[in-house]
């Protein structure tokens, strides 16, 4: 049996088992993105975010802070173990030597390679562009956080407690961003844009790239942005100005 055929051998496979266990549930129906009092999700829809870097002030963190108090996940200390949902980094000009700091989450690619080179179909995109984990069936394998060229995923190592109902979470699965999915899908904008607009440098946009009328389309098209490692095209939803 070929590569191809023993990975479309598991994806059917773990969707039967899924409908067995959850007759007429989708894929990631027990988490955020389930919702009977919202539309279905659409292709129409091309959800994104812009950074303008030189409007994030140095050694502000709440963005990071917003996203762990809306999804429940810790900081231990421990770089090699820790949820990375969100986190800022610092970038050095080498000619001069000057430093700035920059958000880095799931950048919800439109080709996500996490997607591609999952086993199971735990990761997959939505129509409208956010890139999920199902956690049903995630094997914990950690293909995707190989994959991913911007290491925006973490491996639960520990058995969790105090869960939050919006964002679940589980030992022995992978996660990342989800762009606060649940509140897009009552909508509103993801927490780590809200705490940003409310208290801090208001470095960022959220919203539909497929509506020329959002204030995300109409800034892009005002000034350059760019994506990170746009070479690679993986065509990412989070942009940058001023990178």
């Amino acid at each position: 049996m070929s590569a191809a055929d023993r990975r479309t051998f598991l994806k059917s496979a773990v969707g039967l088992g899924a409908t067995t266990l959850a007759p007429g549930i989708t894929l990631y129906a027990f988490g955020p993105a389930a919702s009977a009092e919202t539309a279905p999700v659409s292709a129409a829809k091309r959800w994104a975010l812009l950074i303008d870097i030189n409007k994030c002030p140095s050694g502000c963190d709440l963005c990071v802070s917003a996203c762990r108090k809306e999804n429940g996940w810790k900081s231990t200390g421990h770089a090699a173990t820790d949820a990375q949902w969100i986190r800022k980094v610092t970038l050095r000009d080498p000619e001069t030597g000057k430093t700035r700091e920059a958000p880095v989450m799931c950048q919800h690619c439109a080709n996500p390679a996490c997607v591609d080179v999952c086993p199971t179909g735990a990761s997959f995109k939505r129509a409208d562009g956010i890139v999920l984990v199902d956690k049903h069936i995630c094997i914990g394998c950690r293909y995707c956080m190989m994959a991913c060229p911007y290491k925006a995923r973490s491996f639960v190592h520990e058995e969790l407690t105090d869960q939050k109902t919006n964002a679940p979470r589980g030992k022995g699965t992978v996660e990342s961003c989800t762009f606060c999915v649940d509140r897009i899908d009552a909508g509103r904008i993801p927490a780590c844009v809200e705490a940003c607009a409310a208290e801090g440098g208001a470095a960022m946009t959220f919203g539909d790239l497929n509506d020329p009328k959002s204030d995300i389309s109409k800034a892009v098209s005002a000034a350059a942005s760019s994506q990170i490692r746009a070479d690679l095209g993986l065509d990412p939803g989070v942009r940058y100005r001023n990178l």
